[in-house]
């Protein structure tokens, strides 16, 4: 089928996901975890032929890095699915119920978006995150991967659909589309396409939203920060750092760049520095940081980069308020952490930076939906509408308002003798 066929047929089953049962979405997740696994061996043989014509074009190591579906990440996959399947369905809940008058009652309740476009990187599992997700929140999908993980996604994609619709799930709920010039048509389809998820640079993402009237869900660039403090615990600082910037650096969640107050540096500096080389890291640090330790120098372009890779700039900065003022500058709005010792300063960081996820002595690679309990993550906002930070089921629903009355009339409640409204809030449910 054309795009234009897909994200019909896409639309068409969104309307019947919308009105499934917790049951029957469950049990489609838990048949497609069953999928993945008797269906291994062809997934991984699939991503071996990405990963060799990946190495024939000569593909950048952290690019990669995230193309890589070996089996490990099937069952951390599955192990995904299986977190989603125990929170409460989020569809049809009562989010608020108002009595308007004596036998009227005003309903919010949660429903589904409806189709969700999502365009995303060379991580096959992102493609199984972002169906998962959908399916539990009741929303139908359409998919567009990276070129570099085309056979990957096409089996999983393939896989998965298949088990849902096997479960109760409606033909064409979830649609793949394969070829860059799918990008530009898909952001045509605003008839057929309710919100469109970009996970890519920064460039992507605005590129994306220039070129669509369809609602964004914008992931930009991932320029995290750790700030240490002067009231920062030397030891608790610097595993922080190493754990944000090394433990897995092909990530959004990494950090880009260490602050270090000027009054911890001359000690904190030269054993931060023999452990992220001992990692591999390569640093490049401002004049003051220089001053302290033998580093390459930092340009003005090191600060609004996002490396993804071995790398990280360091900056010695007087106050926490310049750390701050610094983050907000440069920063791309996504997880920023503080390690300090002082309460006050740890909110007043907080309470200042403008940032969606705001940590404070834990690792920056905390911020992923299923680590926040989520269930996973279709991506990661850093918009101020709507969804910020992990988004998961919550940021995959929107409401509906449902109005129940006895023949109650409007005209009742003009005029002189008009009926009064109680407008009175009850914790009824809407059933």
């Amino acid at each position: 089928m054309d795009i234009q066929s897909i994200a019909s047929h896409c639309k068409k089953a969104a309307i019947f996901m919308s009105a499934l049962s917790g049951e029957i979405k469950d049990t489609a997740l838990q048949n497609i975890i069953t999928a993945l696994e008797e269906n291994t061996d062809l997934i991984i043989n699939a991503n071996k032929k990405d990963l060799e014509q990946a190495q024939k074009d000569n593909l950048e190591a952290p690019l990669l890095k995230r193309l890589k579906f070996d089996r490990a990440k099937i069952v951390e996959a599955s192990e995904g699915i299986a977190s989603l399947i125990k929170l409460e369905d989020p569809v049809g809940k009562t989010l608020r119920a108002t009595e308007l008058d004596k036998g009227l009652t005003l309903f919010k309740v949660s429903r589904p978006i409806g189709v969700i476009g999502v365009i995303f990187e060379s991580r096959p599992d992102a493609l199984v995150q972002i169906a998962a997700l959908c399916l539990k929140s009741g929303n139908a999908v359409l998919l567009k991967g990276g070129s570099e993980a085309s056979a990957t996604n096409q089996i999983l994609a393939a896989v998965i659909s298949r088990a849902g619709i096997d479960s109760g799930l409606p033909d064409g709920w979830l649609g793949l589309l394969e070829t860059r010039s799918d990008v530009d048509q898909m952001l045509k389809l605003e008839n057929s396409i309710d919100l469109i998820i970009p996970r890519g640079s920064n460039a992507f993402v605005r590129y994306i939203m220039d070129n669509t009237i369809i609602p964004v869900l914008g992931h930009a660039d991932g320029i995290c920060h750790l700030y240490i403090d002067r009231f920062a615990d030397p030891k608790m600082a610097i595993d922080l750092s190493i754990d944000s910037k090394c433990q897995y650096v092909a990530v959004c969640n990494a950090i880009e760049t260490i602050l270090v107050h000027e009054a911890g540096a001359p000690k904190i500096l030269p054993e931060l520095k023999n452990k992220l080389e001992g990692q591999g890291v390569k640093i490049y640090g401002c004049e003051n940081t220089g001053a302290i330790i033998d580093v390459e120098a930092a340009t003005e372009k090191d600060w609004k980069t996002e490396y993804l890779d071995l790398m990280v700039s360091i900056k010695v900065v007087p106050s926490l308020q310049e750390a701050v003022a610094h983050i907000n500058q440069y920063g791309s709005g996504h997880t920023d952490v503080i390690v300090t010792g002082d309460k006050k300063r740890a909110l007043y960081f907080m309470d200042h930076a403008d940032t969606a996820d705001a940590f404070w002595n834990c690792s920056s690679r905390f911020a992923d939906g299923f680590r926040f309990g989520l269930g996973a993550e279709v991506g990661i906002s850093t918009n101020k509408i709507h969804a910020r930070g992990p988004v998961g089921l919550e940021g995959l629903m929107i409401y509906q308002w449902r109005l129940v009355g006895d023949g109650h009339m409007v005209k009742d409640y003009t005029g002189i003798t008009a009926n009064s409204f109680t407008h009175k809030s009850l914790k009824n449910e809407f059933n």
